[in-house]
């Protein structure tokens, strides 16, 4: 029975890591959609949001139900805990792909990014991805190193925001309100994508070490 319990447990965390593969997968496909103007990629990534949403909810049911039916203790109440976590992160990543899908739903058929300004929002969903990926390593191999080095990955997706910044703000901004909020929006959301792999990574830390990492 017992030997039974721990396989559960095992199968959350592979739940968890190819959730991290959908929403991989949702970014890079919503960042192509973004630059191509290609509205069919960017209906299906909205239309997974919803499947993302289901699978989340198996994992907070079995969750749930372990907790409820094996009394766990310890690294195995560490790891439910953290997996209820992981599962919010990755419904927000979810969204937060679909929201860059809805912007170029919105601007369709024009290409929402301009061609001088697709270089710095291709690199931003470029890193996104990546982070999610990495979170997805990190669950698999329960890696606190690694977990480490995905939190400071996080300053490449900074410096990326920055400079999106000093586009904007510059006295020759040629594109408007509208694009300037358009790019702002974005900006926002593959920054947030990144926020929350981070946040995962800092789950598995505690998961491994049972202490939380202060916020860096």
């Amino acid at each position: 029975m017992r030997e039974t319990y721990h396989e559960q447990l095992d199968q959350i965390l592979v739940e968890l890591e190819r959730m991290t593969r959908s929403v991989s997968t949702a970014v890079r496909r919503s960042t192509s959609a973004l630059l191509t103007a290609d509205l069919g990629t960017a209906e299906e990534v909205i239309a997974a949001d919803a499947q993302l949403d289901i699978s989340g909810e198996g994992v907070e049911a079995k969750v749930f139900d372990l907790m409820a039916r094996q009394a766990p203790v310890a690294n195995e109440l560490r790891m439910l805990v953290a997996a209820l976590r992981m599962v919010a992160d990755l419904e927000r990543m979810g969204d937060l792909a679909a929201h860059v899908s809805k912007i170029a739903r919105l601007r369709y058929p024009a290409p929402a990014i301009p061609a001088e300004l697709q270089s710095v929002v291709a690199d931003m969903g470029r890193v996104a991805e990546r982070m999610v990926n990495q979170a997805g390593d990190v669950i698999q191999t329960r890696d606190v190193g690694a977990a480490y080095r995905l939190e400071s990955t996080d300053d490449e997706m900074d410096k990326l925001r920055s400079n999106q910044f000093r586009l904007m703000m510059d006295d020759s901004w040629p594109h408007g309100v509208e694009v300037a909020v358009d790019i702002a929006l974005l900006g926002r959301y593959y920054e947030r994508i990144a926020d929350h792999a981070v946040s995962m990574a800092r789950r598995v830390i505690f998961l491994v070490t049972g202490e939380l990492p202060a916020p860096q």
